[in-house]
């Protein structure tokens, strides 16, 4: 039986805490404490942990806690629109077919990771050496802070009671866009989106555990920093619209490449840097924000995380220059880099 997924009603009685990513309940935990978000708790387990994210009623979850953190595969039966749906398309629309079509069910943190892997598959970076900088300028066709954001937008104001509808990402020749199921609320338009406007959620308690998390901010700054984050990278702004109830948001591809400069190399054919070159990318990277390796690669320009990439965070690790943000499980998939704000000893 499908559930109209309001957030703040209560899931069926027969979900529990047993049902949940409790890795992903924990590492949201270190995250918000860590930003300053949330004051450490007395109690860390998991269901005390829901509790102080308010997705406990009663002592029952509510929706929004499967929405977060849902693992278990009985709930997929129940809750099928908790999925994302990934396309690479030959051309300009769908009828060219598929070069690359995948489909996962999980909770929004892993969708957002899901996505963040895809773009890293079939995003192409373009780099220039620039006169007086030791470090080189890459331009990727699409900015990846810019499409996380849209990404993350989307999981937390989709309308999660269209039981058929999964927020989609599709890249054509010519484009990417981003599929959010629902419509906009409460006076928002898509030319009140690349101005400063109230922050009013569809799902505000989805939206706050992002913020406490840190997967994005509040105060409608999300859509601005999209906007500021395709002008770094040269791209023109992205559009907003609604098409059969849906919102989509449609990237453009950087003007380094719509010049018709071509990329001094494909990621999956980029030779790797030279050791200590690629450790001050890294530490330039981590500079502002958490990243994790596949994140790094990415940002470095790579289509997989290579050996280099992985001897050099080991080597980062070693001297103390940087910090795992889940020390207690060095090896969880949930695991970020930071840079050590601790002197080595």
């Amino acid at each position: 039986m499908f559930i109209d997924v309001l957030e703040n009603e209560l899931a069926p009685d027969w979900v529990g805490v047993s049902d949940l990513d409790e890795e992903a309940i924990q590492s949201t935990l270190q995250n918000a404490i860590k930003l300053g978000r949330m004051k450490k708790p007395t109690l860390t387990d998991s269901e005390s942990v829901l509790r102080g994210l308010g997705l406990l009623d009663n002592e029952r979850l509510m929706n929004a806690a499967v929405v977060l953190y849902a693992k278990s595969e009985r709930l997929f039966s129940s809750y099928p629109q908790l999925s994302i749906r990934q396309a690479r398309f030959r051309g300009e629309d769908r009828l060219g077919g598929f070069m690359d079509n995948r489909e996962y069910w999980g909770h929004a943190f892993d969708l957002l990771k899901r996505s963040e892997l895809f773009l890293l598959d079939h995003v192409p970076i373009s780099g220039r050496v620039v006169p007086g900088k030791m470090i080189r300028e890459d331009y990727p066709l699409y900015p990846p802070l810019a499409t996380r954001e849209a990404v993350a937008n989307a999981i937390c104001h989709r309308d999660y009671t269209i039981h058929g509808g999964a927020v989609e990402m599709a890249i054509y020749d010519g484009r990417l866009e981003i599929v959010n199921p629902g419509v906009f609320h409460y006076g928002i338009t898509p030319e009140k989106l690349i101005f400063p406007h109230e922050s009013r959620p569809w799902n505000p308690i989805i939206a706050s555990v992002f913020y406490r998390a840190g997967v994005i901010e509040k105060w409608g700054t999300g859509t601005l920093n999209i906007v500021e984050w395709c002008k770094k990278n040269e791209n023109p702004s992205p559009k907003w619209e609604v098409r059969v109830q849906s919102v989509v948001t449609t990237f453009f591809p950087s003007f380094f490449y719509a010049s018709g400069k071509r990329p001094e190399s494909r990621p999956e054919s980029r030779p790797e840097l030279r050791p200590e070159s690629l450790e001050l990318e890294v530490l330039n990277l981590l500079k502002d924000k958490e990243l994790c390796k596949s994140e790094l690669s990415l940002a470095l320009g790579h289509k997989q995380i290579s050996g280099g990439l992985k001897k050099v965070v080991e080597s980062l690790l070693l001297s103390e220059k940087i910090a795992y943000t889940i020390p207690e499980k060095p090896n969880s998939r949930l695991q970020k880099y930071r840079i050590n704000s601790k002197e080595p000893a």
